[in-house]
């Protein structure tokens, strides 16, 4: 894939992000979800940014509040060069149509009431009344071509569809809009191994011809590495390491991401990778450890790593993570 310009500006720029959920209840203060703490980065115009992890660590979470979908606890979120954190609903609403998302089930994503015309005409139903219905027709029908499906699946319904047919039209629904910025939230994940690859294809070729920036949230590395022009790792709420593709594959610097890439199985069967085991859970986000949240798994753990949160710091030319263990050499995601 091939790399967004370096001094592209930033189309999406996160700063101390924080999603929290409960807190005060009615018999007093009750327990805190730490589901998005203390996040920052940026996403450059016409870039695809991977966002990997464990499952609950926060991505999907994370995909929801940069679309405004809810409303931060704190930190800033600024698109298109403008402050958007404290938008209100119906500001928001003119700005819905620049940010679309894929959703991760094909299947409860699409009303089966509704015609597959129908689903993807009604983002214009919402936010173009001013169009007509042959006019909204000939929009469905350019959406639809986009994902390779026929004009006559406008007139079908999506229960006669394939999962991966599914997915495809709930890309057209997300495109009809023409957006500027796509989060695709494990849009692959609920769909057999054999119509996957047709899909990610997809994705790569609808971005490179729509100009699309991307944030592409997966916990398959090798999707990831095929898609993405750069990768951030999350566990427990927070970014532990970001880099480009090719930096990270080739020498991850966070333990966690180590961990990650060791459980990614090979297809060559000549190849050797050392063998990374982690123990336990992943922690509750309602109580996560002092420090390092990963500590209790990682095998290079020291004492210093319970004393405070390890800040995201440069290690490499474009190359962060949030690990103070500088003297260790983690083993490369593949090794003959």
């Amino acid at each position: 894939m091939s790399a967004a310009p370096q001094d592209a500006a930033p189309l999406l720029k996160v700063e101390g992000l924080r999603q929290h959920y409960g807190g005060r209840g009615l018999f007093g203060r009750g327990d805190v979800v730490r589901a998005v703490e203390d996040v920052s980065f940026e996403i450059r115009r016409g870039e695809t940014l991977g966002l990997v992890g464990e499952s609950g660590s926060g991505k999907s979470t994370l995909g929801r509040a940069l679309l405004r979908a809810t409303v931060p606890t704190a930190g800033r979120i600024t698109f298109g060069g403008e402050d958007i954190t404290a938008w209100t609903a119906g500001r928001l609403r003119a700005l819905r149509p620049r940010m679309q998302m894929i959703f991760q089930d094909p299947f409860s994503s699409l009303n089966p009431r509704m015609t597959v015309g129908g689903i993807v005409a009604a983002p214009l139903v919402i936010q173009r009344q001013g169009l007509d219905r042959a006019a909204r027709r000939a929009r469905v029908i350019e959406a639809l071509a986009t994902v390779g499906l026929p004009e006559r699946a406008a007139d079908r319904y999506p229960h006669e569809f394939s999962g991966g047919q599914r997915q495809r039209i709930g890309i057209a629904r997300a495109l009809v809009m023409a957006p500027d910025f796509l989060v695709a939230d494990e849009p692959v994940s609920a769909l057999d191994v054999s119509i996957q690859a047709q899909v990610v294809n997809l994705l790569m070729e609808v971005r490179r011809r729509l100009s699309l920036t991307m944030l592409f949230i997966s916990h398959d590395l090798a999707v990831v590495g095929h898609v993405c022009d750069r990768v951030a790792v999350m566990y427990l709420g927070r970014i532990v390491e970001i880099a480009d593709t090719r930096s990270l594959f080739s020498g991850p610097r966070h333990p966690y991401t180590e961990a990650l890439f060791a459980a990614v199985p090979i297809p060559d069967p000549t190849l050797r990778r050392p063998r990374v085991l982690l123990d336990g859970d992943l922690p509750s986000p309602l109580a996560p450890p002092s420090g390092c949240a990963f500590r209790g798994r990682c095998r290079h753990a020291l004492p210093a790593c319970a004393a405070a949160v390890p800040p995201l710091r440069a290690v490499g030319p474009g190359h962060f993570a949030a690990c103070i263990r500088d003297d260790i050499a983690l083993a490369a995601p593949v090794a003959a």
